[in-house]
């Protein structure tokens, strides 16, 4: 390997050359314009398993505390 190639190993060359391609280039613009679709979306969907993660546990506190008041074992 010269001394005078902008690269240090062959996986940065081929790194390089594939950063030319036009599906990398398709891929990033895409990336870039639907990640703020893509966060939200996760932030609203954190959101909603959130609220039915709460009620599931309240429900599951009402009904214990309905069984061990009646003395029936689940």
């Amino acid at each position: 390997m010269s001394s005078s190639s902008p690269f240090r190993s062959r996986r940065e060359q081929e790194r390089a050359e594939m950063k030319n391609t036009l599906g990398y280039k398709i891929w990033l613009v895409m990336f870039v314009l639907l990640y703020p679709f893509i966060a939200v979306f996760t932030f609203l969907f954190s959101g909603v398993v959130r609220i039915f993660s709460a009620i599931s546990r309240a429900i599951s506190c009402v009904l214990a505390k309905v069984y061990a008041g009646t003395g029936n074992k689940a």
